[in-house]
């Protein structure tokens, strides 16, 4: 008995764990499209310097580390059941990339991710089998060539009129669409399939093992700061930033040096491929994609550490973290309707107050962390699981009853 307790409070901390750093991904972006992003010298703000890129990386990162759970974890699925697995992912992809494409409608005055979402769910679909080693040479191969593929392509596919994809664009420029949310985009899915193949890759490792959750952390450590050190390297030593300053006459000095503090506005540019070694938020070049998949795998490790240790510390973050895609969709609609801009330092807290006001009430009248969005996306796919699973359930069904003498 005592160790059916122990394996129960081992799994209940690490479900803690993962969504009070999911909670805190969507406190980051929420951080990151209320607040100011520079100061009034024109310099980046601590919100900018520690949200910026790293917030909406870790929350694709921990996607991936849910698409494991539910397709075996430690043990990836096969036959049947990894079939049912795909077709529910699929199911819930359609349903978060429309969703994506409704809130892009309302045109708010943020990157909403969900579309792009949609597309890294659907390309997971054959790679909900694979292990975690072929995982890791996958999310770095992405992370290494997607970016490039990017740059390179984007110099011949059409442009998105407007921010992001929305339900209207779809239907007057879907070759565009498609370019912005695979290659042109704020959230580009070839170069992102690195973060998902990397949370499949964590998730499928004994999240609950305190030595997995160490390994973790120092592991994401060494390559966000090989990354960063790389990049000075080159940019520095190595007479990358002279290039990008003689190769970019358009945009100068000072053009060059704003790049690098605030990322690009539409895209990297493609005047030369020195440009993917830059490591500025939302750049999404090799150095940036590897930084930011290490701070998120320490992110992650950190919280699955104090979720054993301290859970209820995490509480507000494991709170708002059960029902992200409710809370960042209400966000996002919240943003459009363009109340409280200008007063950012009091939208924050009111948008994170009403947030955790909603779970609470929310889990305590339903008496489940889901929210109502994540309830409709759970069942579509649960129900398009069972649909697969089904023939096999009847068909035990049927042998029962014939008995042994069948």
């Amino acid at each position: 008995m005592a160790g059916v307790t122990e394996r129960q409070t081992r799994q209940a901390s690490r479900l803690v764990g993962v969504d009070a750093a999911r909670g805190l991904a969507l406190l980051g972006m929420m951080a990151i499209h209320i607040l100011p992003g520079w100061t009034e010298d024109f310099q980046p703000t601590a919100t900018w310097e520690i949200f910026a890129g790293s917030s909406a990386a870790l929350f694709a990162f921990l996607a991936g580390v849910s698409l494991s759970f539910s397709s075996g974890r430690s043990r990836p699925a096969t036959g049947r059941t990894l079939t049912a697995a795909r077709v529910g992912l699929a199911v819930r992809a359609l349903i978060i990339a429309t969703l994506g494409l409704l809130l892009g409608q309302l045109d708010p005055p943020a990157a909403v991710i969900l579309t792009y979402y949609g597309m890294l769910f659907l390309m997971a679909i054959p790679l909900l089998g694979l292990g975690p080693k072929t995982l890791g040479c996958l999310a770095a191969g992405f992370a290494i060539i997607g970016p490039y593929l990017m740059q390179q392509f984007s110099r011949r596919l059409p442009d998105l009129e407007g921010y992001d994809p929305s339900v209207t664009a779809l239907f007057t420029e879907p070759g565009a669409v498609l370019s912005a949310i695979m290659f042109t985009g704020s959230f580009p899915a070839v170069p992102w399939m690195a973060y998902i193949c990397a949370g499949l890759a964590v998730g499928r490792l004994d999240l609950r093992a305190l030595d997995t959750q160490i390994r973790m952390m120092i592991a994401g450590a060494v390559v966000a700061v090989a990354a960063w050190l790389l990049s000075l390297l080159l940019l520095g030593p190595l007479g990358g930033l002279e290039r990008l300053i003689e190769l970019s006459p358009n945009m100068g000095e000072e053009g060059v040096h704003d790049m690098l503090t605030w990322g690009p506005s539409f895209g990297l540019p493609t005047s030369t491929g020195w440009w993917l070694t830059i490591m500025a938020p939302y750049s999404n070049t090799p150095l940036e994609i590897l930084n930011t998949l290490g701070t998120a795998a320490v992110a992650l490790g950190a919280a699955l550490m104090l979720g054993r240790k301290a859970p209820l510390a995490l509480a507000p973050l494991s709170i708002i973290g059960g029902m992200t895609l409710t809370l960042y969709s209400a966000h996002v609609a919240f943003l459009a309707t363009g109340w409280l801009s200008d007063t950012p330092y009091l939208s924050l807290p009111v948008q994170v107050a009403a947030a955790i006001l909603f779970t609470v009430l929310w889990r305590n009248i339903t008496g489940t962390p889901r929210g109502p969005l994540e309830r409709l996306v759970a069942s579509a796919s649960t129900a398009a699981r069972n649909r697969v699973l089904r023939p096999v359930a009847e068909s035990s069904q049927l042998t029962r009853e014939a008995g042994p003498e069948s």
